[in-house]
């Protein structure tokens, strides 16, 4: 079982940035495929980003490619979310995930809100 905890969110201007940071409580981060996903307000979870074992990796959603970063410190069981030119529309609750692969995810965090005010 692999627990995660994001944190990081807040409440931001439009045009401005916020890094998110997901922990996860196993010895063997290193296996794991990492990704981020948003829920928006009334909308279903969407893909945001995710990153290989290694950090070789990387896929993005059209959305936030070139705008987001995803990294990820194998040392400190962390994976990260850069945000930058932050858009109202990226108001969202965002979860962090782990898993076999990138595209297979199994164990989900509890989200943090992110808010992009106009």
């Amino acid at each position: 079982q692999v627990q995660l905890a994001e944190s990081g969110g807040g409440l931001v201007q439009a045009g401005g940035s916020l890094r998110l940071s997901c922990t996860a409580s196993t010895r063997t981060f290193a296996n794991y495929a990492m990704g981020w996903f948003r829920q928006p307000p009334g909308k279903e979870r969407e893909f945001v980003a995710a990153i290989n074992w290694s950090g070789g990796v990387t896929h993005y959603a059209d959305s936030v490619k070139g705008r987001f970063t995803i990294s990820r410190d194998n040392a400190k069981n962390t994976v990260y979310l850069q945000m930058n030119s932050l858009k109202p529309e990226d108001t969202a609750v965002y979860y962090c995930a782990a898993g076999a692969a990138p595209d297979d995810f199994d164990y989900w965090g509890q989200g943090t809100q992110v808010t992009v005010s106009s």
